[in-house]
């Protein structure tokens, strides 16, 4: 039973690796608050939802879900530079409006299809063991995605999105419009967040509105969880560590649960962990620059 709940948290906690690799583009490389994720995590959850109950391809809602995701994000940009509007009130903004987005698309609170396919039913699902069928899919995913992402970042346009988050100044010397690269980083980052939740709607099958409830916290939490703990492994690039950060996240809020915590008080242990977190990775970088 044990390692049955230890590999379930696994499972959830590589889903929200890709949340946090959304997470990790606007606070640590766009140093953009962005407080849309949770809007456009139930986002690709709901139009996954929709799509599957109406007879489509499983694999093809992970990649409609990112568009849609990405759409958002955009939305966000353009609200932001456009607008002139707080890049933390842009992102309230969207995720205000995004609720309404999502029921509408959804049509209700909560979706069930626990009789359609899903990635964890299919065809390549059949071809493994049962028992670690979930996590072996997962796990191809979640390297897929990450290997994707590290080639972007490779490229000029990932280059420029770093130099748009360290010094904004310096892209617009080269002529480059930064309000353009900050929506396109958001367009990226919201897309993974909403194909995080379709990952997620297809492991639970079902959509439920709240779904999207704390998801900046989670995957902002997993990032600096993961570039906390491993921030000596010189070895280990950001994006690794924070997948790894997601999945110690998770296996933290699984064993409080497995611990006898109250379902009730998630929510108050979740506040507190990230509030601890915050506390020992400002002390810990405060230290190595006083060493410095």
């Amino acid at each position: 039973m044990l390692l049955n709940m230890l590999q379930s948290a696994t499972e959830q906690g590589l889903i929200y690796a890709v949340l946090a690799l959304g997470l990790y583009i606007s606070y640590s490389v766009l140093d953009f608050p962005d407080l849309s994720v949770d809007g456009t995590f139930p986002l690709g959850s709901a139009v996954t939802a929709v799509l599957i109950i109406s007879g489509a391809n499983p694999w093809l809602c992970l990649p409609a879900a990112f568009l849609c995701g990405a759409a958002a994000g955009v939305v966000t940009g353009l609200i932001h530079v456009k607008l002139n509007v707080t890049n933390l009130l842009s992102g309230i903004l969207m995720m205000t409006a995004l609720y309404s987005v999502n029921l509408t698309i959804a049509g209700r609170s909560n979706l069930q299809f626990y009789t359609q396919p899903t990635i964890f039913k299919g065809a390549l699902a059949r071809l493994l063991p049962e028992r670690q069928a979930k996590l072996v899919i997962i796990i191809l995913c979640v390297v897929v995605i990450k290997a994707l992402f590290d080639l972007y970042m490779k490229t000029k346009s990932g280059m420029l999105l770093r130099a748009c988050g360290a010094n904004e100044q310096l892209v617009k010397s080269l002529s480059v419009d930064s309000g353009k690269i900050k929506m396109l980083g958001l367009a990226i980052a919201n897309g993974l967040v909403s194909l995080s939740g379709s990952m997620m709607c297809q492991y639970n099958m079902g959509f439920d509105i709240t779904t999207g409830t704390g998801s900046m916290v989670i995957g902002l939490a997993s990032v600096i969880i993961g570039m906390t703990v491993f921030r000596k492994a010189k070895l280990m690039g950001d994006t690794l560590k924070v997948v790894f950060g997601g999945v110690i996240y998770y296996l933290c809020i699984s064993a409080s649960l497995m611990l006898g915590l109250k379902p009730q008080l998630l929510k108050l242990v979740i506040a507190a962990l990230f509030l601890v977190i915050l506390t020992i990775n400002s002390k810990l970088f405060k230290g190595g620059a006083a060493d410095a």
